[in-house]
């Protein structure tokens, strides 16, 4: 196992496992000869054609922290799933380029394909091809592309179709457990990982879980961008007003409102410590609303721009994390922890499983309603200031930009090996055509 130097080895562990083809052994694969580093000369700071699940305007984090930062080098173009509308309209690709180089691709299809997976998905290969292809107003930006998956969905249709020079999968998430997870996800994983020249997991468990169907993973856990949240600290920066004369202390959660969150436990907060707050800042996502606890002391805030979190973050006195612990969160390994940890906040999660192993004892656990609720008690009397500051050491050494380099550095390997071993098997072939010619002269 390979530690990266900009962590201390618990967030962000490089492991990887050997090499993928005996032939590529260090013994014939020389990064300093004149061939290999021709190669990765030409295959360094290829541009991207990105999958994703997540839209790019959604909750800013894993996608958008990597992909911005390795857009200082390379062109990407980040195709989303498709949106559905009139079944009169024309289908297109919606381009925008919401940030320097990053091209923001959304398919817009008729409302009779939601039903046509298989026909969608062919569509928005054509769409995609028609503006990045070789004839294709973006050609010029992404020729001879790397295609890095986040979602295995595309895998089936999207797999050689733009003559990659590598293909990346990074697995943030075990998609297939979600709620209303498509049946044959696990089935494009597969097609995914046979195909893939590296693979990144964001989580520990995942990288196990990985590591046992690939031979090239790397675990890259959490990365933060520790100025900005670190902007809580600023007494320029002020509380956000929709947390203006509620009651103190405030308990609040930053992130997704999924079937990943404890609800009932949300309830016997609330419940239990009438007197405060709980603040829940994030977009409810696949869960019905009266699903959602209603009490006089629990506000729902809703989906805020990432500009806007510290300010929620100065006005919390406890940072939450009070996640289920179910199939959804067995793998989890929870972006939101280094940022609180970047904000001086103390912390208290419930015992998802990455979150114990990374960040015990910065992180307080209750491994049960009653314990949550005494960590959060404790938390709010008696916070332990050596913790908070062990914690906004922890967030300074995990740079989103030391993620995106060494992720960068991975991939332009994998490319340059992958371009190493085309040319061999081409060497190869023609020796063996050769050699056959040469043989029937004889003959």
């Amino acid at each position: 196992m390979r530690m990266a130097t900009f962590d201390d080895g618990t967030c962000i562990a490089l492991q990887a496992a050997p090499e993928r083809d005996g032939a590529l052994a260090e013994a014939t694969f020389d990064r300093s000869d004149d061939v290999t580093l021709s190669l990765r000369a030409a295959t360094v700071h290829s541009p991207l054609i990105v999958h994703s699940h997540l839209r790019w305007d959604f909750v800013w984090q894993r996608p958008q922290q990597v992909l911005s930062r390795l857009a200082a080098t390379r062109d990407v173009l980040f195709v989303e799933e498709p949106i559905y509308g009139d079944d009169g309209a024309v289908p297109l690709l919606q381009l925008s380029m919401p940030t320097a180089r990053i091209h923001r691709a959304i398919p817009c299809l008729p409302e009779a394909l939601r039903s046509q997976p298989t026909a969608s998905e062919r569509l928005v290969k054509h769409l995609v091809q028609e503006v990045a292809g070789p004839t294709g107003r973006l050609s010029a930006e992404f020729r001879a592309p790397i295609q890095w998956f986040y979602t295995p969905l595309p895998a089936a249709t999207m797999l050689g179709a733009f003559d990659e020079i590598a293909v990346v999968y990074d697995c943030m998430d075990e998609l297939s457990q979600f709620a209303f997870a498509p049946g044959e996800l696990i089935e494009r994983e597969h097609k995914l990982l046979a195909a893939a020249d590296v693979v990144f997991t964001g989580g520990r468990r995942l990288y196990e879980a990985k590591s046992r169907l690939h031979d090239n993973v790397h675990f890259f856990g959490c990365g933060v961008d520790a100025d900005h949240f670190g902007k809580a600290l600023s007494a320029a920066t002020p509380a956000a007003a929709q947390l203006h004369g509620l009651p103190r202390p405030v308990l609040g959660y930053i992130g997704v409102i999924d079937e990943r969150l404890d609800y009932d436990l949300i309830a016997y907060l609330a419940d239990r410590v009438p007197h405060a707050t709980l603040a829940m800042v994030g977009p409810v996502v696949k869960v019905d609303m009266a699903r959602l606890p209603q009490r006089p002391n629990i506000h729902w805030l809703g989906q805020r721009d990432y500009a806007e979190l510290p300010s929620f973050l100065k006005g919390f006195d406890v940072a939450l994390m009070p996640f289920a612990l179910n199939k959804a969160t067995e793998y989890i390994n929870p972006t939101k922890t280094l940022e609180y940890m970047a904000a001086g906040k103390p912390i208290v999660s419930t015992a998802v499983p990455d979150v114990v192993h990374n960040f015990t004892p910065i992180v307080n656990i209750g491994g049960s309603h009653r314990s949550f609720l005494e960590a959060v008690q404790l938390a709010v009397t008696e916070p332990d200031s050596q913790l908070v500051e062990l914690g906004r050491r922890r967030a300074r050494a995990a740079s989103w930009e030391g993620v995106a380099g060494e992720m960068a550095r991975l991939m332009d390997d994998a490319a340059t090996r992958r371009a190493w071993r085309n040319r061999t098997d081409r060497k190869e072939h023609h020796d063996a055509r050769a050699g056959a010619r040469l043989n029937s002269r004889v003959g």
